[in-house]
């Protein structure tokens, strides 16, 4: 799918060698380092990260078997990043959503947000959730303005939203 300002959403791994050839990896790597930073437990790499994260950054293909990573790509450059998990009871979860801060502003995460709306429901998934950290105001708006909402959270980890919609 071809976006705005030239940026194409695709499922990874694609079937060209050409296809954001590096993967997720380096989009997921920020991610997890901004995240544990906000959490105020900024670790100084990859390496210091909790095992469960590092795996997801070393080996996403194993770690996101059963699920669809969906990237954002700027000719061979990775740009953005998102996860769509296969429905349980209905619902597919979007997780790891980011952007690239040099792409931000240029509709990537609404792309990517949109093309998980419709791999979700292309399995068969009547919602979509997702979880995202308080202090993400500017994520909590994006989502509120795709037409999530708040809704009872499933997560017991304190300052997450969790937000959900009908697909």
């Amino acid at each position: 799918m071809k976006g705005e300002g030239g940026i194409s959403v695709m499922v990874w791994p694609g079937r060209t060698a050409r296809s954001a050839a590096e993967g997720p990896a380096r989009l997921l790597a920020a991610y997890h380092l901004r995240t544990q930073a906000e959490k105020g437990e900024a670790v100084p790499g990859v390496d210091e990260l909790p095992d469960r994260y590092r795996a997801e950054i070393l080996e996403p293909r194993t770690t996101f078997a059963g699920d669809v990573v969906l990237l954002a790509s700027s000719g061979d450059i990775a740009v953005g990043c998102v996860v769509v998990t296969a429905p349980v009871d209905g619902r597919s979860e979007i997780k790891r959503l980011w952007t690239d801060p040099a792409f931000r502003g240029l509709g990537v995460a609404s792309g990517l947000v949109g093309a998980a709306l419709a791999h979700a429901a292309d399995s068969g998934a009547g919602a979509v959730r997702l979880s995202v950290w308080k202090w993400r105001a500017d994520a909590i708006a994006l989502y509120g303005r795709l037409g999530f909402t708040v809704t009872e959270s499933w997560d017991d980890r304190d300052r997450l939203i969790c937000m959900e919609r009908a697909v």
